[in-house]
């Protein structure tokens, strides 16, 4: 027998007969003797339609009842799915985030989880009972509903996991596992057995959409095994048959330790929500990076690649760096304001770009990753903008244009494709 956590994301339960697949999924675990929690978000559709509303109410709106309203989609969810659960004789109890609680610091619609008290859902669970747990949502300082912004519910998951010390989270999307690269764009794409926190961690920040970054960052820190499963897929394997917590059907994240056979590359990721802003001919002199990248950290503005390319004169040079698409207007607001401070004469910009990504623990023991990159795509005829690097990744942006290209080639000069 083991604890489980099980979280169904909007498509999962998007309409009732998909809230009865979930049901079924859960009293597989169930029957297997397993203790069972449940998370689930909104219906599909249901968060944007309260967000709209709350919009065409005020454009400018209490964030604290922005939050409040935004959560009821979740409340629905709980309450149909623990119905659907006792309707087929399997006893359920729906737990909005107040009720538990799950304790946030109180920035509304971006709050963080401080605490969970999961002493009461441990006692439910060892009487038999499944928790069907509101994701996305927890309790502010002033005991006011908040929300957790993008990917809250899986957050919601691995922080509940952690509270009652699950045995593994199994997280339930619309696709079977993680794949070394986008399966839409690489036919040969390979789903993973397992992959280590670390490297999930930079596909997620680098485009895989499967997990989001923040419940990744979490299972890391609290080492909560996750499990990447699909909703879709036949509700007829628990965990029992193939060891309570091992991997099994999906895609395991666990700790590097587990891998034992690990690959120096395990995927390929890309981004398109990138943008390039160039500084030409800005004055090479001390302090001149803290003047633009200063005003940009003042605003919030993330800012990934950069790169600086000095002049034959040696007085000026010319600094790109890139930064997200959604915050270009910001950035070049923000850059033109500074631009006397600077001494740049112009300021230009791109869109038409992507970053591609290669990932892997292994690179930490191998030399030549990067060289292989950087072979691969210029004999592709593939011109590299700026690259990045850590310890188990190496980025390069190039033009949007060549994005399919450069990740089938790599893919495949890397080995990761199906045999």
């Amino acid at each position: 027998m083991a604890r489980l956590v099980m979280k169904f994301g909007g498509t999962s339960v998007a309409d009732i007969e998909r809230i009865r697949n979930v049901a079924l999924h859960v009293k597989r675990e169930v029957d297997a003797g397993h203790e069972v929690a449940v998370v689930v978000s909104a219906m599909a559709g249901a968060t944007n339609q309260l967000v709209q509303w709350a919009r065409e109410t005020a454009p400018l709106h209490d964030a604290r009842e922005y939050d409040t309203i935004v959560a009821s989609g979740e409340q629905v969810t709980i309450s149909l799915l623990s119905i659907e659960l006792q309707r087929i004789g399997i006893p359920a109890r729906s737990w909005l985030g107040w009720q538990i609680p799950i304790r946030t610091d109180g920035a509304h619609g971006a709050a963080r989880i401080l605490d969970i008290d999961g002493s009461e859902l441990v006692n439910r669970l060892t009487q038999g009972q499944v928790a069907v747990i509101a994701g996305f949502q927890g309790l502010g300082p002033d005991n006011r509903i908040t929300t957790l912004g993008r990917g809250g519910s899986d957050t919601s998951a691995v922080a509940v996991a952690a509270a009652i010390k699950a045995d593994i989270c199994d997280i339930y999307t619309d696709v079977d596992g993680v794949y070394t690269t986008d399966p839409r764009i690489v036919a040969k794409a390979r789903k993973l057995d397992k992959i280590s926190y670390e490297e999930m961690l930079e596909m997620a920040s680098l485009g895989a959409k499967v997990l989001q970054t923040r419940s990744v960052e979490l299972a890391m820190v609290h080492r909560v095994r996750l499990q990447v499963r699909s909703s879709f897929a036949a509700p007829d394997v628990p965990h029992s048959a193939y060891g309570a917590g091992d991997n099994g059907p999906g895609t395991l994240v666990c700790d590097e330790d587990e891998i034992v056979e690990q690959q120096v590359v395990s995927g390929i990721a890309y981004s398109k929500d990138e943008a390039k802003v160039t500084l030409v001919k800005v004055e090479d002199k001390p302090g001149v990076a803290a003047r633009i990248f200063g005003p940009l950290a003042d605003n919030s503005i993330n800012v990934d690649m950069i790169i600086q390319n000095v002049s034959d004169d040696g007085k000026s040079t010319d600094m790109t760096f890139t930064v997200p698409q959604a915050e270009l207007a910001r950035a070049e607001d923000v850059i033109r304001k500074a631009q006397a401070g600077i001494g740049c004469s112009e300021v230009k910009t791109d869109t038409n770009v992507v970053k591609v990504s290669v990932i892997g623990i292994g690179m930490r023991s191998h030399a030549g990753v990067a060289q292989t990159m950087f072979q691969t795509l210029a004999e592709k005829g593939i011109n590299i903008l700026a690259i990045t690097t850590s310890e188990i990744k190496v980025s390069v942006l190039i033009a949007a244009d060549y994005t399919e290209l450069a990740v089938r080639a790599l893919h495949t000069a890397y080995g990761l494709d199906a045999e």
